[in-house]
């Protein structure tokens, strides 16, 4: 897939939730993975866009796996001229600990997470930027719509442009209106590397799990992966329950 199709995708987002504004220092959580590595080259193109004055930084939050490798991240960025930041944090470290980890004795992901934006906006802060860009796409958002739906009783996904009050910050993602395979493609067909995940509970997440479990729906039901994408913006046609809570 051509990367024109991706900016298309990007755009239309843009366009529909205003995410990105004259003068913007926007930067990219960049993880090393397919789907940030992408969206950091793509909004660096973005950039050549008529009336899209923007900055771009790329931010890593190097959690302290031994065995990452930043290399193929730091010559992507060299090759493509891209303004990366690594910041080196004890988070792994901290994860270890005994009373951080699970009943099960893991890693806890969701303390993971926390600890990385942390980081994360911390550094956006510090190099003036307002909005940081992640690399969900359509598929993690159906999958989002999932698992808060089975764990918190509540049909809600993540936003495309979401103020986070506590940082006074945006969180923004562009490529919701694309699909995994079409980012897995378009990265094999432009050359765009991914850094080899080191994470001890990587494959053997929720998430994963409601993935392998929407692949085998979309096989039998080939339609159904496009509805769910097109039910996420279809407010017009929501409907559900309104118990009356006014007391009788």
């Amino acid at each position: 897939m051509k990367l024109q199709n991706i900016l298309r995708q990007i755009r239309r987002a843009d366009q529909e939730y205003h995410l990105i504004e004259d003068g913007d220092k926007i930067a990219v959580a960049l993880s090393g993975g397919k789907d940030s590595m992408l969206l950091f080259l793509a909004l660096s193109q973005y950039q050549k866009f008529k009336n899209k004055n923007f900055e771009l930084y790329g931010i890593h939050v190097d959690v302290g796996f031994e065995d990452f490798d930043h290399e193929a991240m730091t010559e992507f960025a060299k090759k493509h001229v891209l303004n990366l930041h690594i910041a080196k944090t004890d988070i792994f470290r901290i994860l270890q600990m005994d009373k951080n980890r699970s009943n099960s004795g893991k890693i806890q992901c969701s303390l993971c997470s926390t600890l990385k934006k942390g980081v994360l906006f911390e550094k956006a802060k510090k190099l003036g930027c307002k909005k940081v860009a992640f690399g969900h796409h359509g598929d993690d958002a159906i999958e989002t719509l999932f698992l808060n739906m089975i764990h918190g009783s509540k049909v809600s996904i993540f936003s495309p442009k979401q103020y986070m009050s506590r940082m006074d910050m945006y969180a923004l993602r562009p490529m919701i209106y694309l699909k995994e395979q079409e980012i897995i493609d378009t990265c094999k067909e432009n050359e765009i590397p991914s850094v080899r995940r080191v994470c001890p509970n990587d494959g053997f997440t929720e998430r994963q799990e409601i993935k392998e479990f929407l692949q085998t729906l979309y096989r039998k039901y080939p339609m159904a992966q496009d509805n769910f994408l097109t039910s996420l913006s279809n407010c017009d046609q929501v409907s559900l329950w309104s118990p009356d809570r006014k007391k009788r």
